[in-house]
């Protein structure tokens, strides 16, 4: 009936929760579930860099930039700097290398996923949420927009599992410390 991708989008995009140990001593702990795009934003390579590109530079200049910087995907800006699309490594090889043309041929224009198709999230966006939309349409980056609609990061699906997985990891170590006795509210020794 569904698709196992519509299975987990549906499931993955599911209201946050947040859920509450109440401790003898009055205190209480919150495990908190539902970190934002920013979040993984603020720990991701990209936030350290500039993750843009004018979209009438050569493609080889967005090469030199994926290999300088080790990432794979770049925001292509117009000649007011304004978003206009995205183009990544798979960009590189399905649309230069295997039609036979060469990065200092084509322009960034040429080849990047114009913003009229462009899947994006907003920084308030839960991780989960952006993982949704990802799975969704095959994707593996996420241009951040604020509500004006101006770039102010990108993520990756990579940055969005780190998030998670430490997401998880800091409840189970709370919830670890309050089954042992040690409390949700204090650190594990």
């Amino acid at each position: 009936m569904f698709t196992l991708a519509s299975r987990v989008a549906r499931r993955c995009a599911a209201p946050v929760a947040r859920h509450q140990l109440t401790l003898n001593a009055g205190f209480a702990q919150t495990v908190k579930e539902g970190l934002t795009a920013t979040d993984a934003w603020n720990k991701s390579c990209y936030s350290e860099i500039d993750y843009t590109i004018n979209e009438n530079l050569p493609v080889y200049d967005a090469v030199q930039k994926f290999a300088a910087y080790n990432i794979g995907c770049l925001v292509t800006t117009d000649s007011s700097g304004k978003i206009s699309g995205v183009v990544s490594e798979r960009d590189y090889v399905c649309k230069v290398a295997l039609l036979g043309k060469t990065s200092k041929d084509c322009t960034v224009k040429e080849i990047s996923t114009k913003s009229a198709n462009l899947i994006t999230a907003s920084p308030s966006d839960t991780v989960s949420n952006c993982m949704a939309k990802m799975l969704m349409k095959d994707i593996r980056h996420l241009p951040l927009l604020d509500d004006d609609g101006h770039v102010v990061g990108i993520v990756s699906i990579k940055d969005l599992v780190k998030a998670e997985l430490k997401e998880k990891e800091d409840a189970i170590k709370t919830l670890s410390d309050f089954a042992l006795g040690k409390g949700g509210h204090f650190g594990s020794e």
